[in-house]
């Protein structure tokens, strides 16, 4: 569409609301403002209008405004004290003058009755070419407001994790598109483990947008997920949406997927106890206080040979007490880790601890091996009071088991 074609028409230039929804209540919490036009009978996205930057700042402020302003008089007089309406604004326009003209524009609403606090501004953080100190302080003084803030788009392009750690925002949208690809990358899942990990630290909540299909639901409910949005929760619409209008159906929707991740977690634990009696049974029929550990490695390499493919002990401070017994085509001993130390692995020293003080062996989460790069799990059990074994399982072995990956 013609940018001036926009601009000559502003009084066709209307706010669409697609609701976004909370796990803990299943109902609406808030109504994201999105741009569109009136076409004829049709109405159309201002996505690419806003988006292209060829088109002046001049012209696509002045739509942007023109759509603030329409949906804050709107979301006045739907007069719910809690409910948030999140507002897009790109973080260069945005700088342009400091962010004077945007809080001007709220200030002028809150005379008629806007409630600040019920407002979030949202950014994206990887297309922001400016001064990120400038930007940092300018969302800060906006929170003094009682404005919230929202980085968006993280997930659908690069973005760094240190530059949205500096801005330190209340809610972290993910984009699931990539979820709908045949086969994601590991890395996608893994840099999506990391947002979580980063929301955590400072805590934010997690927004999951994009949701197009019930898998991309449950993926988001189980990976930290508090909010949701997308078509396959409510499309963008004219009005607002009622707040109880899926609370029955997110209701059910929740309540299987707590029945499947219930169920795999007993499989888990039921698979952990089963294995610890393995590894037990294994090393009554074998000498496992003879200080020759490499023996004792090949005698279990033996036993445990459908499940497994690497094998090694170490001490409670993570110097490796033997060497790695390694299967590739046949096992193959490989001396050159013994005292190496692994105790800067994530986790490693308060597995140690817990071993030690509960007496039995545990299984790891699913992660990718350093060396083969494959989904794996370790099994980790203790010999004696200083002394732990180190069992990693197969990707093939975790694939043919129920809910071990």
């Amino acid at each position: 569409m013609d940018p001036l074609d926009v601009l000559t028409n502003l009084e066709k230039v209307i706010p669409y609301y697609q609701a976004i929804f909370s796990a803990d209540e299943q109902r609406v919490v808030g109504y994201e403002v999105l741009g569109r036009i009136q076409v004829n009978h049709d109405v159309e996205s201002l996505g690419s209008f806003f988006h292209d930057e060829n088109i002046p700042d001049e012209y696509r402020i002045e739509v942007d405004d023109y759509i603030l302003h329409k949906a804050l008089n709107e979301f006045i007089d739907l007069n719910d004290t809690e409910i948030l309406l999140f507002i897009n604004r790109d973080a260069n326009l945005l700088m342009l003058d400091h962010g004077e003209s945007f809080l001007e524009a709220l200030l002028e609403k809150k005379e008629n009755g806007l409630n600040l606090n019920q407002l979030v501004l949202e950014i994206t953080e990887h297309n922001f070419r400016g001064d990120m100190e400038q930007l940092y302080h300018l969302l800060t003084y906006y929170r003094t407001y009682g404005i919230k803030i929202a980085i968006d788009n993280i997930g659908k392009s690069s973005s760094n994790l240190d530059r949205i750690g500096l801005l330190s925002p209340d809610i972290l949208k993910i984009d699931l598109h990539p979820l709908r690809l045949t086969s994601p990358l590991q890395s996608y899942y893994d840099v999506l483990y990391s947002i979580s990990l980063l929301a955590r630290k400072i805590g934010a909540t997690l927004l999951y947008e994009d949701v197009e299909v019930n898998f991309q639901l449950q993926y988001a409910w189980k990976n930290g997920g508090r909010y949701y949005q997308g078509y396959f929760l409510d499309k963008p619409k004219r009005e607002f949406t009622q707040r109880d209008a899926s609370k029955v159906r997110l209701k059910h929707e929740f309540q299987r997927f707590i029945s499947t991740e219930k169920k795999k977690l007993e499989n888990l634990y039921n698979f952990t106890e089963q294995f610890h009696k393995r590894i037990h049974q294994s090393l009554l029929n074998h000498d496992k206080q003879n200080d020759n550990y490499e023996l004792l490695l090949n005698q279990l390499s033996g036993d445990l040979d459908d499940c497994c493919f690497r094998i090694y002990i170490c001490d409670e401070d993570g110097f490796q007490q033997s060497v790695n017994i390694f299967k590739k085509d046949k096992w193959i001993v490989q001396p050159e880790y013994y005292m190496k130390n692994w105790s800067w692995r994530p986790y490693f020293l308060a597995n140690i601890i817990k071993m030690r003080f509960e007496k039995k062996g545990f299984l790891s989460d699913v992660y990718s091996d350093i060396e083969t790069g494959e989904l794996i799990r370790t099994f980790s059990y203790p010999l004696n009071h200083n002394h732990y074994l180190f069992v990693d399982l197969s990707y093939e072995y975790l694939f043919e088991e129920e809910g071990l990956l």
